[in-house]
């Protein structure tokens, strides 16, 4: 065996039980891990499903439980096309798409992504919510909080509070608070093996038992945050029963106002396997994407509903602008420059780093938590004056700008914008919105007969 092959072997321990579980389909799973998958997700904040397929350059194939989805068919560099960095798509595994579809989050929602850098559920979610309703995306760890605070912004979600804490903080004040909650929890990782060569060092039984008590723990904790009525939706991206079927026998056998809801019949999905760890017959209801089966590494969900008559009453969300006068003249003024418009100005609010957010709840609900963004990023202060911010251009659409450019996707400009150079252009001096085939990069700055990008250094091109 090469040294290759040896880095890539399946652990004996996980070839063994799904040799016996799994019977003569396992060497078309085990085949499977090792394949390569790259799934594209629309964003239909982006505009409607037709068009944005329309322009996708790949030979793709729809992802048969997901409308939005698409299967790359061809090698391609698809996270440096302009489409990537203009939040057109994002790049996702087919199975993580049911996620979406499952919980199915409607306009006007509360929706709680309770661990979900970097983004990839997140935002489908908030794509489903249309804009609309508070969509609170949680990551307790720094650096993947920020990223996918970046990731939000890039697809344009404007609905989005994104907060860094520990999910028993979040029970104590947001009790009762959501309509809809994501546990997409940390796990064994077994559908990555291939393509995490960590998680395949990592596993052994004991691991899997250890990932399925903290499992328990999250459920646990996540459960005072769904409303009566309310739905939670369980998911990992592994195989291993006790971090699946067992984990959710466990929680309900603990939480009697919970109940397992029937999942809709999705191309692809087969039913939980409760036999494999002893769990209850009811257990099957869950469900299981195998990547031999179909598109993607594969993913286990399982749909709990917390009983309960819905409620009734949803918590406002109007309330008073939060600035000074002083600053929101300013604001008023500055914007004004920009938009065609009046600027946003319910729910606006200026942070202690004189950034100015529009933010999606009301400061008395997430006052004391840590919050890394608690809105949509619209403008900054500096040097007594408000700037408009990236964020507010990647939110907006080419008509709500006072100025824009729009450049065809194979235009050389796209690249230089991308990259923070300058280019000739002698036009109305300004902030302009700079677009590509009409989706928004981002701002630029026109004056002196040039065009200078004001797109973000840590985006930048190399």
């Amino acid at each position: 065996m090469t040294p290759t092959e040896q880095d890539h072997a399946l652990p004996p321990g996980f070839a063994e039980r799904f040799s016996r579980w799994l019977g003569d389909e396992a060497p078309a799973f085990f085949a499977a891990l090792a394949g390569r998958d790259v799934g594209l997700r629309l964003n239909l904040l982006r505009g409607p499903l037709e068009a944005l397929r329309a322009r996708m350059p790949w030979k793709t194939q729809p992802v048969p439980w997901c409308p939005e989805g698409l299967r790359l068919q061809e090698e391609a560099h698809v996270g440096s096309h302009p489409y990537h960095a203009a939040g057109v798509f994002y790049v996702q595994d087919p199975s993580a798409m049911t996620a979406g579809v499952l919980l199915d989050p409607r306009p006007g929602e509360w929706v709680l992504d309770v661990a979900a850098a970097p983004g990839g559920k997140a935002t489908h979610l908030a794509a489903r919510m249309a804009g609309q309703g508070v969509l609170a995306a949680n990551e307790v760890v720094g650096r993947r909080a920020a990223a996918l605070a970046d990731n939000l912004e890039r697809m344009g979600v404007t609905n989005a509070l994104v907060t860094q804490e520990h999910l028993d903080r979040l029970a104590e004040r947001w009790e009762s608070l959501f309509d809809a909650l994501l546990v997409d929890a940390p796990c064994s990782g077994e559908g990555m093996f291939f393509h995490n060569p960590q998680a395949l060092r990592d596993w052994s039984l004991a691991a899997v038992e250890g990932n399925a008590r903290r499992q328990q723990m999250l459920l646990d904790q996540a459960a005072p945050l769904v409303c009566p009525g309310g739905r939670l939706l369980y998911s990992t991206c592994t195989f291993s029963p006790e971090e699946n079927e067992g984990v959710v026998a466990e929680f309900l056998a603990r939480h009697a106002d919970f109940a397992l809801a029937d999942l809709p019949p999705l191309p692809g999905l087969s039913p939980g396997r409760p036999e494999w760890v002893g769990a209850p017959e009811e257990i099957g209801r869950s469900g299981r994407l195998w990547p031999h089966r179909g598109p993607g590494h594969g993913h286990f969900y399982a749909l709990l509903r917390r009983k309960g008559r819905a409620r009734q009453y949803v918590p406002p969300r109007r309330f008073d602008t939060r600035l000074p006068g002083r600053v929101l003249n300013l604001y008023r003024k500055g914007l004004r420059q920009v938009l065609v418009e009046a600027p946003p100005e319910e729910g606006l609010l200026l942070a202690g780093n004189d950034e100015l957010y529009v933010t999606p709840m009301d400061p008395a609900l997430w006052t004391g938590l840590h919050v890394l963004r608690p809105g949509w990023r619209v403008a900054y202060l500096r040097h007594g004056e408000v700037e408009a911010d990236h964020a507010l251009a990647v939110g907006l659409r080419p008509e709500q700008a006072q100025r824009s450019v729009n450049l065809e996707v194979d235009d050389p400009r796209v690249v230089q914008y991308l990259r923070g150079s300058p280019w000739p252009d002698d036009g109305p001096a300004g902030r302009v919105l700079v677009t590509v085939d009409g989706f928004p990069l981002g701002w630029a700055r026109r004056g002196g007969g040039r065009l200078t990008s004001r797109y973000p250094i840590h985006l930048r091109l190399k």
